[in-house]
């Protein structure tokens, strides 16, 4: 791996589906399979003299949470149920111990796995609009069944299946910042920001409350990458690099873009909000915090490479030259909304 300039930091976004690789039963077994793939380029990432940290989201493992606790509350009443603040504690626990286990054996007494609290507005619109998928892919006649038995919100999930969907508010601050900063320039990996960070919002007195919501792990970890003065935000999904076109005859794969570019794409409708949506606002708002940053969009098979140059698509605030492959229309023209690519 090509070193880079030293001391300069490195955020990477791991989604919470890259720790589940298709297994019928999301074994315990698997997720550490698949951790283990990604530490080796992580490790490789500290190695070369960047401070990292890793972020990651939770949305199939915080749903499994919570369907485990309204499972178990008629069989034993006695025990509390768990609102979505708990699980996303809860995943935060035991996603940060699988993540760091496998780094730690690459970087032994280096890692460091925090539990990170995120301040969101009480009165941010999204809570009443829920749209961030959790848990399990649903048939869509066995969604509405669980909604009509138990209230939830339900949606189809970039043509993966449906799922249950809970509010999303946007991060505000991590409360923890200070503390990634103060591990990562002691040379600790530091996994923060799990499940986007334990949602709270303040009270009059000063203090803060947990609230029931699942904030996105993509724009929490571009918020902390601007608070830490990182230069590079990675964004793990599950493509190798960003389409326009997506699934049409016209497809074409970016290794480069800019900033106003992909905002005008994002404005046309390519990146939908179920898909490459998310990852692209976050990324854009991570490049207006500053010059000189980079964002890399990549699979987690793909991440190795991608960190050496070789994959990947890199968005950055300038205009750069501009590649694509197969030849296709100019990405500017008007196109239709685009069939959606998994993440």
């Amino acid at each position: 791996m090509t070193p880079p300039t030293a001391h300069r930091t490195a955020v990477v976004a791991i989604g919470g589906n890259a720790l589940l690789r298709g297994g019928a039963r999301a074994t315990i077994a698997e997720q550490f399979d698949a951790a283990r793939q990604l530490a080796a380029p992580l490790a490789a990432l500290a190695a070369g003299g960047r401070r990292v940290v890793v972020t990651h989201g939770n949305g199939p493992q915080v749903g499994f949470i919570k369907r485990r606790s309204d499972l178990v509350a008629p069989l034993a009443p006695e025990l509390p149920a768990l609102d979505l603040d708990m699980c996303v504690a809860d995943s935060q626990g035991s996603i940060g111990y699988i993540l760091a286990s496998t780094l730690g054996e690459l970087l032994p007494g280096r890692v460091a796995a925090l539990v990170t609290h995120t301040v969101v507005a009480a009165d941010d619109p999204a809570f009443a609009r829920p749209t961030k998928p959790i848990g399990s892919f649903l048939t869509e006649s066995a969604a509405r069944a669980l909604a009509a038995e138990h209230g939830w919100s339900v949606a189809e999930d970039a043509g993966r299946g449906w799922r249950r969907v809970v509010p999303s508010p946007r991060p505000l601050r991590v409360l923890e910042t200070e503390a990634v900063r103060s591990l990562a320039a002691d040379r600790f990996t530091v996994i923060a920001g799990g499940g986007g960070g334990i949602p709270l919002r303040e009270t009059p007195g000063g203090g803060f409350r947990g609230v029931e919501a699942v904030i996105d792990k993509d724009l929490t970890s571009a918020h902390l990458a601007t608070a830490l003065d990182a230069e590079l935000l990675v964004i793990t999904t599950g493509v190798d690099r960003v389409a326009v076109d997506y699934g049409r005859p016209g497809q074409r794969f970016l290794d480069r873009v800019d900033a106003e570019e992909a905002r005008l794409l994002l404005a046309q409708g390519q990146f939908p909000e179920g898909s490459m949506g998310p990852k692209i606002r976050a990324a854009l708002e991570f490049l207006a915090g500053g010059p000189g940053r980079v964002v890399l969009i990549t699979s987690p098979d793909g991440l190795a490479a991608a960190l050496d140059g070789a994959g990947g698509t890199r968005i950055t605030a300038t205009a750069v030259p501009a590649t694509a492959s197969p030849t296709a229309a100019p990405a500017s023209a008007p196109t239709p909304a685009p069939t959606v690519a998994p993440t």
